[in-house]
């Protein structure tokens, strides 16, 4: 009897169990007894630009921290590069409900689709979490006699010509923070001489040569050349100053609407499974606390502006028509 009764106890302990297991399962990931979340299925991430990029570069530190942190199991990087983006988003977006599918966003692609006029847009994905930025940095050459960026600008105001300011290509993150500051100081964005390079080191060799009078780009593009004096830093998009580079003024100096940063992110497919969706939001929010990450923010000088789920979702449609706005002004906008 005695072995009988334990038997019993036993048996109905597995039913338990299994009762529990058999709860906790759901696609893309699991969580096990006592509230543990396992590793997501196997997610494909696509960077929309070529190895090496900034998207590249941003798509392999998930990668590495979702392996390291034990969040996914095998996760795979796919570069589909082109037309900002918005050749990758076209490959995704017919995708509805897709599972295991994360492509890496931001705002280059934001402003392809505006000026590109594609089919398809960021409203045709679902938004995850917006995980790192770059502030923007206007800058001058060392004996430049501009000290301030109200200088440069009432200069640009009285003659738009005299001021060539070199940057990235047309509707990149460089253009849209100058026809924000455009718009602040009363200056029409479409007026602004603004030059266009293919690379930083171009545009670089363009400040110092004396060929443009000023220059935009990310802070990490220009901060060894403020560091050695080679250049001055007339404004940081940044609400505070920043460490270890020295600049006349933050955007909060100006207005506090103006602070700005070059932001990339990670989205699905549209039409995405509630708790899928969750499962991911969770998981990029559990990445985003863990040390492997915080060391790949820290190694890429990479702003930590982590927002995720509803909140990312309210912001992009905020910083869409922020964007568009702009481009639009720009004249860079296909209706």
């Amino acid at each position: 009897m005695k072995i009988t009764r334990i038997a019993a106890a036993v048996a109905a302990a597995v039913l338990a169990l299994s009762a529990c297991g058999a709860n906790d399962e759901s696609p893309g990931g699991t969580k096990g007894s006592g509230g543990q979340t396992r590793a997501l299925d196997r997610i494909e991430i696509i960077a929309p630009a070529a190895p090496g990029s900034g998207w590249d570069q941003a798509s392999r530190a998930v990668q590495d921290s979702l392996r390291s942190a034990g969040l996914a199991k095998g996760p795979e990087v796919k570069n589909v590069p082109g037309a900002s983006g918005t050749v990758a988003l076209a490959q995704v977006a017919p995708q509805k409900g897709k599972k295991n599918l994360w492509i890496a966003s931001g705002l280059a692609m934001m402003s392809g689709v505006i000026s590109n006029g594609t089919g398809v847009g960021l409203d045709d994905l679902t938004p995850l979490a917006r995980l790192m930025g770059e502030y923007e940095v206007i800058v001058v050459p060392k004996n430049s006699p501009y000290d301030s960026v109200e200088k440069l600008f009432a200069q640009i105001k009285k003659d738009p010509k005299s001021v060539a300011i070199a940057g990235g290509s047309a509707g990149s993150a460089d253009h849209i923070f100058i026809g924000l500051l455009a718009k602040h100081f009363g200056v029409k964005p479409s007026d602004v001489n603004y030059v266009p390079y293919s690379g930083g080191g171009e545009a670089t060799t363009a400040i110092l040569g004396g060929k443009v009078q000023a220059g935009v780009s990310g802070l990490n593009e220009f901060a060894a050349q403020i560091k050695e004096g080679a250049m001055k830093g007339l404004l940081v998009s940044s609400t505070a100053p920043v460490e270890g580079v020295p600049f006349a003024q933050t955007a909060a100096d100006l207005d506090k609407g103006l602070a700005f940063q070059n932001w990339r992110s990670m989205m699905a497919p549209g039409g995405l499974d509630a708790g899928l969706e969750k499962q991911y939001v969770d998981a990029l929010t559990r990445l985003h606390a863990s040390q492997s990450w915080k060391d790949a923010l820290a190694k890429n000088s990479w702003n930590d502006s982590f927002i995720a789920g509803d909140e990312f979702a309210a912001w992009l449609k905020e910083e869409n028509t922020r964007v568009r706005g702009v481009l639009d002004e720009l004249g860079l906008s296909k209706k």
